[in-house]
């Protein structure tokens, strides 16, 4: 089982390409994948906004295809962290308090500027990647 968890910025599950490499690379255990139900919702949104020829219902199977096939991913019980953690864009704080609360070593995100290195609450740095789009 893959030692190494990157949660993942709904910037790098809105491209469907980038989307299904990262997923791929988690199903062969290569990492552990963490996202939340807000993220998913960040990504599906953004979908939805620019392709109009997709469906909620057909990103919303996406989603739960997602959740299904890539162990523990989901993140949940992270909210009461938001209110207590301070970033340049505080819309982006859900990211952080779900990757705190997953453990996750890293945030893959495309969006950088928004996530500085940090310390974690056991004074890990924990890394944000910039990924190209």
């Amino acid at each position: 089982m893959a030692q190494f968890t990157a949660f993942l910025d709904a910037s790098v599950l809105y491209p469907a390409p980038l989307r299904d490499l990262l997923l791929e690379l988690a199903v062969a255990d290569l990492y552990r994948a963490k996202w939340s139900d807000t993220v998913h919702e960040e990504w599906i949104t953004a979908v939805l906004r620019n392709r109009l020829d997709l469906t909620r219902a057909q990103l919303e199977r996406t989603r739960d295809l997602m959740n299904a096939h890539v162990r523990d991913a989901l993140v949940t019980g992270f909210k009461q962290l938001i209110e207590i953690l301070a970033l340049p864009d505080p819309d982006d704080r859900h990211v952080l308090a779900a990757a705190i609360k997953g453990r996750a070593d890293l945030i893959v995100t495309t969006n950088l500027k928004d996530f500085p290195p940090i310390c974690s609450a056991a004074g890990e740095l924990k890394l944000s990647i910039q990924m190209s789009s």
